[in-house]
Parts: structure tokens; sequence; C-alpha cells
């Protein structure tokens, strides 16, 4: 619903955890674009500290004692303090967390000028659909990184053709979304959204639409090596066509995979578009069948209001039926995790109990009893052998302890995939786009033990983890068992099996790569 339509109605107060004071600064803010009393919180702190409170790992009472002690105002004077270790002169403080204060800088950095996808993508084709829905426009695509499905974009290009094209752009700049507009052209306009996110809109010939779309989509290398190609066949290779050397034809394509075809190559899908080997696999017509989202059966990793998800059982299961799934696990947090409200052995006897309830209800579709086990710091799970071994489904992963050397990691890694109880590792390398890194993970090590322990490793879909990421999928290709698991924790969660997708397709991983792409009477975990 419109904020604006409740607010009217004076139904704010209705909405969960809104109440009379919050109701009054929304009902302020839509009036005039800002809340007074924030406004008044601002001036009595200097600007530059609250870009401080965007460091991960600095609160308030960091920032405090940075400015109070040290003069600290901004990311660079702190940057600066830390190289020089003046901030181990700090109570709280030592040479460890100085570096790890580094770290964080410079993840903020990458973060401020790469986007996730799972933001850009949304955002992008809101765009596309305002701008279909203007009329003005015969055909638009997404360009770039971001049709590659790059789990980070630096900025987001969209190419369309138009009989009306200063109207188009006229309809870009001034589309809700827009902060700044940079540069406003004819054919080409360049905006910054409110979320600081820079989009490109070019408006090209329609005959050229096909070489445009390939040529702006990339990678760069890709396209180096495309162009080579073209170049031995005795073609000269553009954004606008493909030329014959010696005579100077100029042949336009309405679509990009065309171009592939002309230079007898089997048309390449975007995402793998990075020339890693594409393009000899496609000389040789051996490209893979990519796994398509319409091949996803069901879902391993599933949460629900038993921990921390928002829906009950039921209510997932509807929304997997929508979505066309034969099956889905529940998949809730284990007791150690009290943050996640997890189950100790009692309450997951009782979720047991009431999946085999449901199960009988409906008939056309299995819900698979589960957990996803904690694997604690001295390498046991949080839940005994006896309990899990009621389970249909145990999904196992790291969530605390998560600096420990390498030689702990994969202690526990392995110890888990030793356990004849554990069926898929969550997010093996634990990474979070942006704000974690990756615990220190010998991926080589952990591919072999899962293949000698038939355990599945998982691609998570969720758009901050893609985790295993594309690399490492591809590696893991023909040699492991691999699941992409949506890890929602609501109805519309199940939806970011899509972004696990995207993974596996960059990872080269084709429909028998990927186990919940089979129908649910061959999914097997034990044999």
């Amino acid at each position: 619903e419109d904020i604006e339509e409740i607010a009217s109605q004076n139904r704010l107060e209705d909405i969960p955890n809104i109440g009379k004071g919050i109701a009054e600064k929304i009902k302020e803010y839509l009036r005039t674009g800002k809340i007074k009393y924030y406004e008044e919180l601002k001036q009595k702190v200097p600007g530059e500290l609250h870009e401080l409170l965007r460091i991960n790992g600095i609160g308030a009472k960091t920032v405090q004692l940075l400015n109070k002690k040290l003069g600290i105002k901004s990311i660079n004077q702190l940057v600066e303090a830390a190289r020089h270790h003046r901030l181990r002169r700090l109570e709280g403080f030592g040479a460890a967390k100085e570096k790890n204060i580094i770290k964080a800088i410079e993840r903020y950095k990458l973060r401020s000028s790469r986007i996730p996808l799972g933001i850009a993508l949304p955002i992008a084709r809101d765009i596309l659909k305002a701008l279909k829905e203007s009329g003005l426009v015969e055909r638009i695509e997404l360009a770039g990184s971001l049709r590659r499905k790059k789990e980070t974009i630096g900025d987001i290009d969209i190419l369309a053709t138009s009989e009306h094209p200063k109207e188009v752009i006229d309809v870009f700049v001034h589309l809700p979304v827009v902060k700044d507009i940079l540069g406003k052209g004819l054919t080409k306009a360049t905006i910054v959204t409110r979320d600081a996110i820079q989009i490109d809109l070019r408006i090209v010939e329609n005959t050229s639409f096909g070489s445009s779309l390939q040529y702006f989509t990339g990678s760069k290398e890709h396209n180096i090596k495309l162009r080579e190609i073209a170049k031995h066949k005795g073609f000269k290779l553009s954004e606008y066509q493909l030329e014959e050397v010696n005579t100077g034809k100029k042949i336009y394509f309405q679509r990009d995979d065309d171009i592939y075809t002309m230079l007898g190559l089997e048309p390449i899908p975007p995402e793998i578009r990075e020339d890693a080997g594409e393009i000899e696999a496609a000389a040789e017509r051996s490209l893979p069948r990519l796994v398509e989202l319409r091949d996803i059966k069901g879902d391993f990793h599933v949460h629900t209001n038993w921990s921390e998800g928002k829906n009950s059982i039921e209510e997932m299961v509807m929304a997997a039926k929508k979505l066309g799934y034969q099956y889905i696990a529940i998949t809730d947090h284990s007791k150690s995790l009290g943050i996640a409200h997890g189950l100790n052995e009692k309450r997951l006897i009782k979720q047991i109990e009431e999946i085999h309830r449901l199960n009988k209800k409906f008939e056309d579709f299995h819900i698979f009893t589960g957990v996803e086990v904690n694997i604690k710091a001295d390498a046991t799970l949080d839940l005994n052998d006896k309990i899990l071994a009621q389970c249909e489904v145990v999904v196992a992963g790291l969530h605390v302890a998560q600096k420990q050397a390498r030689r702990d990691i994969m202690r526990r890694l392995i110890s888990a995939m030793e356990n004849e109880n554990v069926d898929i590792i969550a997010h093996p390398t634990g990474r979070i786009i942006n704000e974690r890194e990756a615990y220190d993970v010998d991926i080589g090590i952990l591919i072999e033990t899962a293949t000698n322990t038939n355990t599945v490793l998982e691609i998570n879909a969720h758009p901050l983890r893609l985790d295993l990421n594309d690399v490492n999928a591809r590696k893991a290709k023909s040699r492991v068992r691999l699941a992409i698991g949506s890890d929602a924790h609501s109805k519309d969660g199940l939806e970011l099996m899509e972004f696990g997708v995207n993974v596996a397709r960059r990872g080269w991983l084709e429909k028998k790569d990927v186990m919940n792409t089979r129908n649910l009477k061959h999914v097997r975990f034990k044999d």
C-alpha cells in the first residue's frame, strides 16, 4: 500500500510497532520531506562523524572516544591514525583491532563503489518497467555487468530503441528515483539515484540494437577476444555492426546471439562472457546448457517463525507451491543461536511432529524435516546425533568463531562433513559481500572432503552471501553435489532463489549439477 494513503486515512498506528510518536514523524516527513527532531540531532554532532558509524565494527561509543581523545572526525583521519598506530594507545584498542579497522574501511570504500546485485537489479527492473509503460520505447534491455549478473556492479547500463529519443530521455531523468542528473543529451543520459547508483541510458538505432547490446554487455576481455575472431574471419566488429573488411558490406543484427552464430560460434549466455574459456568452448560447440530458474523443483534451506523467520511452515509451503515447487526442507536454526531463537531438542521434535501432520494435508507436496545445525568452535555440533538422525535434511553451518585460523576452520568443516547425519554445508565460506570476508577456507580440501563424504555444498542465494561464489561453484562442478538454497526467512525470501541460479550459471553449472532440480522421487541424501 502507498504510505501516503495510509497516513491520510489515519491508519498508521494500525501497523504493528507504530505508535503515536512515530506516526506523527511519518506524517511530518510526508508533508515536509524532513523530520525536525532528526535535523536537531544532526546539528549536535559534526557531520563527518556520521560516516564513521557506517564502518562495520565501529559504534557510537567508539566514535565518541576517537573524536574526544584523538580529534578524529573523518574516515581519512581514522585511516591515518590507524596506519601510524595511534589507535592502539587508546583503552580497549590493540594491534589487532587497529588492523581490523583498516580492513573494515577498505571494505566500506569498496562498498561505496560496487553495488550488490541484489540492490541494483530491482532498481534497474523498476526503471525498465517505467520506461516501457511510457509507451515511448520499442526495445529495452539491461547491459553491462548487471546483464552478466555479477555479484556486484559499478553502475547500471540500459539500452533502448525509440522513435522519440528526446521524450524517452526526459522521462528517464524525471523518474522519482533520480537524485542528480550528471548528463543529458539527445540519445544518452546519466543520472544518480537516491541510493547513489549511477545509471546510463543509451538510445540506439534499431538496426544496431543487437551489436550494441553485445558490445555494452561485455566483458571487456570477452569483447577483445571476440573482435580478434571477427578479424581473423575477415570482419570488423563494432558496437554498430559487423563489417566485411574486403567489401565494406555492413551486417546488422537484431539479437546479439546472431553475432556469435555469424562468426561460427554457439551463442554464449551473457553470464559467462568473461573470457574464461567460453569462446573456445563456443567454437568447439561444447558450451554447457546452463541451469535455469524454471529447472528448480524445491528448496533445501528454509526458515520459519519457529526460529527467526516471519512465516509459519504452512505459509512457506503455500508460497513454495505458488512457485511450482514439489518440496521444501524446513531448516530452522539450532539451539546455540539464541539470537535466532534456535530450536533445542524438545522444540525440534515438536516441529518434526508438526511437519508430519502437514505432510498428510499436502498430498502433492513434501515437507522435509530438517534443521540448520551450528558447527561450534570446538568442531562439535550443537545437537546430538540421535535427534539429527530424525531429520530428513540436516544443514550444517559456521555461525560463530569465524575468525579462527584455517586449520581450525577446516577441522570444523571436515568434522561436520564426516558426520553421517549432515547432508549439506551451508554458505561454505561465510562471506558477506562488502561487509565480511570469507573464512580462511581451503576450497580444494573442502571440495575433496565433500566428494569423499558425499556431502552437498550449498550455493546460498541470499544476495549478500552468494556463497559458494561463481568461481568456487565452477571448481566444484562435476565433482560435488551442489544445491541452491534461498536461506529464506519469509515467504518473499523464497524468490531469492533467482540470485543463486545466477551464481550457478556464472559457474557453468547445468541442471544435472544442481540437486534441487531433481523431482521429489529422485531426491536422495542418504544412500
